[in-house]
């Protein structure tokens, strides 16, 4: 996986949080299949189409903050992530 400073793409733009499709018992394996890359400032209460229940692993910039919810609409148990 990423550590939380290498989320910075090549064209310098930040991102705060990269979320990965496929898991692995191998550590050297969890971060990969599909990404979903969240930006600065972002607030979606719903997953993008596909992503439901799907990130198995992630990885969460510096200076940021994930906080995920266990239902739709941002309702039930939440949990943050930081680097």
């Amino acid at each position: 996986c990423p550590t939380a400073a290498d989320l910075r793409p090549a064209n310098g733009t930040r991102v705060c949080a990269q979320l990965y499709a496929d898991n692995s018992p191998y550590y050297d394996q969890c971060c990969a299949g599909d990404v979903l890359v969240v930006p600065p400032g972002s607030d979606a209460p719903y997953m993008p189409r596909g992503w439901s229940g799907r990130a198995s692993s992630l990885v969460v910039g510096t200076r940021c903050e994930l906080t995920v919810w266990s239902r739709k609409a941002k309702k039930g148990k939440s949990r943050r992530f930081g680097a």
